[in-house]
């Protein structure tokens, strides 16, 4: 489980140095930025916050997000 103080710290990497960078936690397996749409999987209670992870997954609709997170 990801701990509240990391969740309310967590920004996306991409926007972070010109916007806010905020994210959304979803389903407690998945960040998602509300700047550029960018999702960051937790694997193994890990958030992997790589901006060439977050492109992976841009496109994919939030509802079609694997729960748990899967390698793409």
């Amino acid at each position: 489980m990801v701990s509240q103080d990391l969740i309310e710290i967590l920004r996306c990497p991409n926007c972070v140095q010109e916007k806010e960078g905020l994210l959304d936690f979803y389903k407690e397996t998945w960040f998602i930025c509300q700047d550029c749409g960018r999702k960051y999987p937790v694997k193994d209670d890990i958030p992997v916050m790589l901006i060439d992870e977050g492109d992976k997954w841009i496109d994919i609709d939030v509802e079609d997000l694997p729960v748990p997170p899967t390698d793409k």
